[in-house]
């Protein structure tokens, strides 16, 4: 016994409450159902001995008066009549043995035969006697029941006995039998057992966090310390709005008397506020009460459900003294307040690079986030991009902003003397910040204007902040902040963030200003190297408008790299040209004028559209090359251009472009289509050849030229930018001035933030009575014959004094085409501004001037060519060469 104490003792000895508690149940539920069998195993002994001796006094006295036995008794031979039906008896009742015997106790009948005849060896006495007796015994079958039954004839004399016995074991057999099956139910109910002590014992582990008995033991003494040492009080009031916990905090901040606990809340000496709050046990967040001196934040939260899902449920207050914190708290939330202003200006402040648009938007924050007025003041050449005097205060209100609008401070746009005493005056020449906070002391800001000085007292200004706006030691103007409908004065805290405002607005308003002055260059460099007017031609009516792009928008360069050209060439043919370099600012308007010279000079020299690109991108391969060996200039790459020559004559217009957006051409009727000229790199790529295509245009017919700063814009793709453009030319109509109006009003942004260039160019056709052409065979006799035909032209022209300079020309240009180049030589005469003359023969060899001496024979046609005629010279077609001459007209 003291070992199985001994191991329950280690068994318990374990380490969790849950570990124990789960030991503690599986024994008892083991004692418990070993206790449960052994009482069942013991009513089973009752219950076989109670029915083994109820039934062998039944079967002995049911034998004693069955039918026959008497008659059997008093015949000659009873163990004859009775054995059979004593055995048969036996087995029916499920006895061990039926005995008939006479009075003194011979057995007449026996299971065993040697034993009849034999004494039964039991009491008999008693039933001899008349009555039943019942014995118990211990054999050779183990604890057994037998009973004496007397047979008594009709006289009630007993004439003979029968005894039965049966085992106790034979008579609680069932209750055997059962035994399993009472152990099965009491191992099942062990099982069950252990199972649910198993899951108790898991809840219990997660509530107690595997804690052991002395580890909870301190865990609730350190939580009790915790509880009343913390500096926030805490009450738990339970479903019955009765104080069930409270800790020294508590008790202190509400004054709790020492008996509280325990107590309803209603009979509770305590603020009337909090006692209603714990009442009520509505949820509470920061809640802030004053209780006495004090200011106390209170927190209310339910515990869970009440526990009949009805009615109020208990909660949990915890209480916090806030009455130095809330001071704390309200001077950080006005540096948060001022810092998260700062932090606004930078994102607000300065989203242009424009001078008055940045002032203003400094005004417009600073109302009335921080003052009721703002007026901003800057000297004229700021606004200009230059730098400011250092001495002066003549300054232009730029920028105003207030609550009210008829207020007596001077409006936007005056220019204002301040005169020295002024806190402007003062700020500007010092570069510090003046505060003026009693404007109604008038100690020396009204001599300004006193009249005015006394109206804005009057009005209710009473405070003023001048700070200077400057940057990178550059002070730009003043801005000048004012109060009137808060009542509090500014203060020197006032006076750092008004600092921090108009610093951050200063930074960005000499940045506007640099850029105004870079974008005022770069405008006067490009308007100087874009043309200035239209040349003289016949061939082409022509309208153009360029627009630089606005100062500052998006932090881009402003006026870029777009450029245009009208340039006449020889032959009454007119070369349009369109471009664009990547880029903003003067290095790219300096490259646009490098690149609109090459041009001209590659024009001169009457080249091919597909050709005069070859060399353009020759040329910016080359700067390119350059520059980046220098590495102080950055690179041209990304030129485009277009390049298109029209012949009145043919009406064939000759395109080709590098990288740059395709012509539309407008036809009288109205139609609107791009051609698809093939689309060559940009210029500078190199390597990659251009390709041009003929366009046949119909008299009247428009060409559009325009630069991507018409079509595109960060609202709509250039997709759309072109379908708009289409559908706006198809409705223009008029003339081409009128159409570029209508282009412009359709597309244009308010503020272009690209270059703009659009040229648009209506056809016009030299008809028959204006140019006449003859195919003039391989044969010096010809001469003649075109010499007649001219001098028969020009007198149909009215220019017959001037037929004999046209037949010397001719007659020298035919003569060598015929000699020294072959066919097909053709001739063609143009009147237009000027006579033109044009050979052309299918050679590539060009003639050169020289001057013959004395003794040559030849050499003198060209300089004779070149005496008579005012212009002269050559291009190269396909086929071969056109030699021409441009002679004035009288006219």
């Amino acid at each position: 016994m003291a070992g199985l104490f001994g191991r329950l003792r280690s068994v318990m000895s374990t380490r969790t409450v849950a570990s124990q508690v789960f030991v503690l149940q599986v024994t008892v539920a083991l004692l418990l159902v070993a206790a449960a069998v052994a009482a069942l195993l013991l009513q089973a002994r009752s219950d076989g001995e109670r029915e083994a001796r109820n039934r062998s006094v039944a079967v002995a006295q049911t034998y004693a008066t069955a039918p026959g036995i008497r008659e059997a008794l008093r015949g000659p031979d009873p163990s004859a009549a009775l054995q059979r039906q004593a055995e048969a008896a036996r087995k029916t009742s499920d006895v061990d043995f039926v005995v008939v015997m006479a009075t003194d106790g011979t057995r007449y009948t026996h299971p065993d035969p040697e034993e009849i005849g034999k004494k039964y060896n039991g009491t008999i006495a008693p039933a001899v006697a008349g009555g039943t007796v019942t014995e118990a015994v211990t054999g050779t079958l183990g604890p057994s029941i037998r009973s004496v039954a007397p047979v008594t004839d009709e006289n009630g004399e007993v004439i003979g006995l029968v005894a039965a016995g049966v085992s106790v074991a034979r008579a609680g057999g069932a209750a055997q039998d059962q035994l399993p099956v009472l152990l099965g139910a009491a191992a099942f109910a062990l099982v069950v057992a252990t199972s649910g002590a198993a899951l108790i014992s898991r809840r219990l582990r997660h509530q107690t966090h595997g804690l052991g008995p002395a580890e909870m033991t301190r865990m609730y003494e350190h939580h009790d310390a915790v509880l009343h040492a913390v500096r926030e009080g805490v009450l738990i009031v339970d479903e019955d709005r009765r104080l069930v916990l409270v800790n020294d905090e508590a008790r202190r901040l509400l004054a709790l008397p020492p008996d509280a606990q325990g107590r309803p809340v209603c009979d509770i000496a305590m603020d009337p506020e909090i006692a209603r709050l714990l009442e009520s046990g509505r949820p509470a967040s920061d809640e802030v009460h004053a209780i006495g001196h004090q200011l106390v934040a209170v927190n209310q939260r339910a515990m869970g459900p009440p526990p009949d899902g009805s009615g109020p449920c208990g909660t949990v207050a915890t209480l916090r003294d806030t009455t130095e914190l809330r001071a704390l708290s309200g001077r950080a939330d006005i540096a948060q307040g001022r810092l998260r202003l700062v932090y606004d200006a930078g994102m607000r402040i300065g989203t242009t690079l424009d001078v008055v648009r940045t002032s203003q938007e400094l005004a417009d924050f600073a109302v009335p986030r921080f003052a009721d007025y703002v007026t901003v003041d800057l000297p004229d050449p700021v606004l200009r991009g230059d730098e400011p005097a250092e001495t002066g205060t003549d300054m232009r209100r730029i920028a105003f902003t207030g609550v009210r609008h008829d207020t007596p401070l001077y409006p936007s746009g005056r220019l204002i003397h301040f005169v020295s005493t002024t806190p402007q005056a003062v700020a500007y020449a010092r570069g510090k910040t003046v505060l003026e906070a009693d404007l109604a002391a008038f100690s020396g800001w009204q001599e300004q204007e006193p009249a005015r000085a006394r109206r804005l007292v009057g009005y209710g200004i009473h405070s003023m902040i001048a700070a200077p706006l400057r940057a990178r030691g550059v002070t730009m103007g003043v801005a000048t902040f004012w109060r009137s409908q808060r009542p509090e004065s500014f203060d020197d805290d006032d006076v750092s963030l008004a600092e921090e405002l108009v610093a951050r607005a200063a930074v960005n308003i000499d940045n506007a200003r640099r850029y105004t002055r870079e974008h005022s260059m770069a405008v006067a460099l490009q308007r100087s190297l874009l043309p200035r007017g239209l040349p003289e031609q016949t061939a082409l009516e022509v309208a153009y408008h360029y627009l630089p792009a606005q100062a500052g928008l998006g932090g881009l360069g402003g006026v870029g790299g777009d450029w245009f050209d009208v340039i006449p060439l020889p032959g009454a043919r007119v070369a349009l040209v369109v471009g664009d370099v990547v880029g903003h600012g003067l290095h790219a308007a300096a490259t646009m004028g490098r690149l609109r010279t090459a041009v001209h000079n590659f024009a001169t020299l009457d080249l091919p559209p597909d050709e005069l690109l070859w060399h353009m991108d020759e040329l910016v391969s080359r700067i390119d090359q350059d520059e980046d060996t220098d590495g102080s200039v950055t690179a041209v790459t990304g030129a485009t251009c277009l390049y298109a020559i029209y012949d009145p004559t043919s009406r064939v217009c000759t395109v080709a472009r590098a990288g740059h957006l395709e012509p539309a051409i407008v036809h009288p009727d109205g139609e609107v289509e791009f051609p698809g000229v093939p689309a060559g790199p940009p210029l500078g790529l190199g390597g990659l050849p251009f390709e041009s295509s003929e366009l046949r245009l119909t008299e009247g017919s428009s060409l559009v030229l325009y630069t991507d700063g018409l079509v595109e814009d960060r609202h709509r793709d250039i997709d759309e930018g072109l379908d708009l453009l289409r559908r706006t030319l198809a409705r223009a109509g008029g003339s081409p001035e009128e159409t570029c109006r209508s282009v412009l009003d359709a597309l244009l942004p308010e503020r272009p933030r690209d270059d703009v260039a659009l040229v648009v160019a209506r056809t016009r056709v030299l008809g028959g009575n204006r140019a006449v052409t003859w195919d003039v065979p391989a044969d010096p006799s010809e001469v003649a014959r075109v010499r007649a035909e001219a001098a028969r032209t020009m007198e149909e022209w009215g220019l017959a004094e001037e037929a004999f300079t046209t037949e010397l020309i001719l007659s020298e240009l035919v003569t060598n085409a015929i000699r020294h180049a072959g066919e097909p030589i053709a001739v063609r005469l143009i009147r237009d501004r000027s006579l033109i003359c044009e050979v052309s023969d299918g050679s590539s060899t060009a003639p050169h001037l020289r001057r013959a001496t004395t003794t040559d024979e030849g050499g003198r046609g060209l300089f004779l060519v070149s005496q008579f005629a005012e212009r002269w010279g050559t291009r190269y077609t396909g086929t071969g060469k056109v030699i021409w001459t441009e002679q004035p007209l009288p006219w």
